[in-house]
């Protein structure tokens, strides 16, 4: 309210002001959300071994969800198996897609999966087709590691370094299915099997879309209908103040070839190969720990949403 007696002015100037002030934050608020990831089927993340979707509110791939959604991406993400075969939690995350489809009306989904979220979103693309409009392998596990073979050798040997694992594995499958509030069937061994060398040969052999005919080769873009891409880095460790990646730094003297930590860069190639060397390593791939990651290369988030705008313009 104006003082008593004050003087009214006139202000011409405000109207100009008022658009001047929209046009500004208007550009900028619809620059947050500019359709630049907005993809025409849905983008689902399947995640990989030992992860999950959202515990104690932390997001498996932390930002990456919020800066696709960002863009206008339409993202979900799966819970499925921390610890298990690839078929068993393929058909999980089958139920889970069936009622995406069914809620949003799409007809399919572009699928991301990360390390074991490849193979299992292989299987899908092999099992149920009709579901799959592309599939993205990010550092994955597509011909086996020699990280899960050594650790499958020492569960047979029995050794104190293969119970340990196992006893500490068993416990956090337990912790994560409280935690996320899924309870869902977890087993180390089986998990390991699933990602050995032997055993991505005889998946290759059932689901071979997208797959190099050779090691370090190159798969076909398309394949059914469906298309496939991927993309890993070349890097250990990143960042000094992650405490990821001295873990890693160990199981990458298990690997005698570039490699992220935990899978050679030649097992990851599927389909179009977007980059191979990325400065990430494998935990950088879905932007943990809470977003550490080189400062020399491109933030991770922005690769996917890259993904999302180049499934985008391809009508996907």
């Amino acid at each position: 309210m104006l003082p008593f007696n004050a003087p009214r002015i006139s202000r011409p100037w405000f109207p100009g002001l008022l658009l001047l002030f929209s046009i500004c934050f208007g550009t900028a608020a619809s620059a947050a959300t500019d359709g630049y990831t907005r993809t025409r089927y849905p983008i689902v993340l399947i995640h990989g071994m030992a992860l999950f979707d959202d515990m104690l509110g932390v997001s498996g791939w932390y930002s990456i969800p919020r800066q696709l959604r960002k863009g206008g991406s339409n993202v979900f993400v799966l819970q499925v198996s921390a610890l298990n075969t690839t078929e068993l939690r393929g058909e999980q995350a089958a139920r889970q897609i069936e009622t995406i489809l069914a809620t949003t009306g799409a007809e399919k989904v572009n699928l991301i999966g990360h390390s074991h979220g490849s193979p299992t979103a292989r299987y899908l693309a092999g099992v149920y087709p009709q579901y799959v409009a592309s599939v993205t392998s990010v550092h994955g596990v597509n011909w086996g590691t020699p990280v899960a073979d050594a650790m499958q050798q020492n569960l047979a040997e029995r050794n104190f370094s293969g119970r340990l694992f196992k006893l500490v594995m068993g416990a956090w499958g337990a912790l994560v299915n409280t935690l996320t509030g899924h309870p869902l069937p977890q087993s180390f061994p089986l998990e390991l099997e699933a990602l050995s060398t032997a055993k991505a040969l005889a998946f290759n052999a059932q689901f071979p879309d997208g797959m190099p005919q050779q090691y370090c080769g190159n798969g076909a873009p398309v394949a059914n209908g469906i298309y496939y891409f991927s993309w890993t880095g070349n890097r250990v460790m990143t960042n000094l103040a992650d405490l990821a990646d001295y873990g890693l730094l160990a199981s990458a003297t298990l690997m005698d070839e570039p490699n992220d930590g935990l899978v050679p860069v030649c097992s990851t190639y599927l389909g179009q190969v977007i980059r191979d060397n990325y400065r990430m390593n494998h935990i950088d791939a879905i932007d943990h720990l809470f977003g550490l990651h080189s400062s020399k290369d491109t933030d991770p988030p922005v690769v996917y949403r890259q993904q999302a705008n180049r499934l985008q313009q391809l009508g996907l």
